[in-house]
């Protein structure tokens, strides 16, 4: 199930706001970076620290949560980032590669990570889904699944996600 939180921002798309039922336990007080925030930064090749998403209010977590995601939003929340966060203790976020061809924006093969990672919990995950998937549902296995993660989330993104076999 995946719940929008409402704002007073307009959105992009159906995905600049989502928070996925799997995250709620820390979604009602946004103290972890939700994964549509997380796709969010990934786009815009921001790398911010739980340290600094700590030390931002929660008016500012939601704006970041409710922050559009078409390419000039993106690039404006690049800016505002990069600027915000001079001023925090964590300093300045740093600057990553922008995504291109990524795991999470290919609909047409599943991801040899997320793979590995349920033959590892032995998961059972019905693949030609995948397709049907929406960017963000896909962004959020890919994270789930990448190695040394705890993976405590993947099989419930995969049972919401209507995937598991």
């Amino acid at each position: 199930m995946m719940v929008a939180l409402v704002t007073a921002i307009p959105l992009g798309s159906p995905l600049a706001s989502t928070c996925f039922g799997f995250e709620a336990d820390f979604t009602s007080d946004l103290r972890c970076i939700p994964m549509a925030v997380r796709r969010k930064l990934d786009l815009a090749g921001v790398k911010l620290k739980l340290q600094h998403w700590s030390e931002l209010g929660d008016a500012e977590r939601q704006e970041l949560l409710a922050w559009p995601d078409d390419a000039a939003a993106i690039e404006a929340l690049r800016e505002h980032l990069l600027a915000r966060t001079t001023s925090l203790q964590a300093g300045q976020a740093k600057l990553l590669p922008l995504p291109s061809g990524e795991p999470w924006q290919q609909s047409e093969e599943l991801p040899e990570v997320l793979a590995a990672s349920c033959a590892q919990l032995d998961l059972g995950m019905r693949a030609d889904d995948w397709a049907e998937l929406n960017e963000l549902q896909r962004f959020a296995l890919v994270k789930l699944s990448h190695p040394g993660h705890e993976h405590r989330n993947l099989p419930r993104a995969l049972a919401e996600f209507g995937l598991l076999a």
